[in-house]
């Protein structure tokens, strides 16, 4: 799914009341307050969704693919997304 895909579901969700463009300021606007949370550390949590949250890697030694030779990874921050348990029993409910 794309992002010109969920702003034609999200308008099709609200009905004939809201233009797709509209929407589409709707959905740049609730990614970008994500983006925003995300990059001052704050966690992200809706309900019946899930949860986004900053979670920290440690540095670790890596290989350099063509020499061998190891390499030192830093550690670094990297953004992480928990499903609910509701959206956990959907997916495993379309599986079947």
């Amino acid at each position: 799914m794309t992002k010109a895909d969920l702003v034609e579901q999200v308008a099709d969700a609200i009905g004939p009341g809201i233009t797709k463009k509209d929407c589409a300021l709707v959905v740049d606007g609730f990614l970008s307050a994500v983006k925003q949370a995300l990059s001052q550390r704050q966690n992200i949590e809706i309900r019946g969704f899930g949860t986004f949250k900053i979670r920290r890697r440690k540095s670790r030694m890596a290989r350099t693919p063509r020499t061998g030779d190891p390499v030192r990874v830093p550690s670094r921050a990297v953004p992480v997304f928990k499903p609910s348990k509701e959206l956990r029993a959907q997916v495993a409910t379309a599986e079947e």
